[in-house]
């Protein structure tokens, strides 16, 4: 079959993966044909994942060892660029997100209405419906009046695992200065917020089930408390309070060459003459 293009651009998704096993192929089968190529990288999973991956033909990239969710994203952003991408859609092979939506997420980049596109739970009202936690919906609904009040944005979430960027997004943000851990996703956003990026979102039906991935009620916390912190960070950047390299066109950035080339050498030319 032939591959359809979105306005000329190379869509690359991008799945961090731990423990996937239960749940990557179904997520893998509903990716359409938009998507030019998919990357898979794995955080030291203990399961069976990187071999699935790699029965359905995904590019794999496995760490040597447990980095972290926002570590994870580092490197599916760097490999999706070095791939080519002009437009990176994260989907988490936890099932929760219909991948079926990546093409009208891509799309709204693709034809420059947004740099940036949320998957939103909360748009149409079906996160608790999906079966989100009661109290993961309350501090959702919390976090977002927060950050919303301290940015000016008018966000319906900013927690949701399903986003795009545009290539310049990713290679201008100073990504490295982004937290390991799962507040990351956040850091981003407020990020993007800071460097004056068009935000934009999609309804997106969720699914919660036992095989989903899903942090627990103490990561929840220090999740929380990161949300906060980042905000106000952003808010005191953009006030001209104080000055974070988080947010700093001066922080560090992605690295497209950090394969170090293999220096060939010519061989010397004998002195010897016959």
């Amino acid at each position: 079959m032939e591959m359809e293009v979105i306005n000329g651009k190379r869509v690359v998704v991008v799945m961090p993966a731990y423990n996937a096993a239960k749940t990557l192929e179904k997520t893998v089968r509903e990716l359409p044909e938009t998507v030019d190529a998919t990357i898979l990288v794995d955080d030291r999973s203990t399961d069976n994942t990187v071999s699935i991956a790699e029965s359905l033909g995904l590019q794999v990239f496995v760490h040597d060892e447990n980095y972290g969710y926002g570590r994870n994203q580092q490197t599916c952003y760097r490999e999706a660029l070095a791939a080519g991408a002009d437009i990176v859609v994260m989907v988490h092979p936890d099932y929760q997100y219909t991948p079926f939506l990546v093409t009208p997420i891509a799309s709204m980049i693709a034809f420059g209405v947004y740099d940036v596109v949320l998957g939103s739970r909360i748009l149409g009202g079906s996160a608790l419906r999906g079966g989100m936690p009661f109290y993961k919906y309350l501090a959702n609904r919390f976090l977002t009046a927060f950050q919303n009040v301290f940015t000016g944005a008018k966000l319906s979430e900013y927690h949701t695992g399903f986003r795009a960027f545009a290539k310049e997004v990713l290679t201008t943000l100073p990504l490295l200065e982004n937290s390991d851990d799962f507040v990351f996703d956040n850091e981003i956003l407020a990020q993007c917020l800071c460097f004056g990026y068009r935000m934009g979102e999609i309804s997106c039906p969720t699914k919660y089930f036992e095989e989903a991935s899903s942090i627990n009620f103490a990561r929840s916390v220090r999740y929380g408390f990161g949300v906060l912190n980042t905000t106000l960070k952003c808010w005191l950047q953009r006030s001209g309070v104080a000055h974070y390299r988080l947010f700093s066109p001066a922080g560090r950035k992605l690295l497209l060459d950090y394969y170090l080339p293999v220096q060939v050498k010519e061989p010397k030319e004998s002195s010897r003459t016959g």
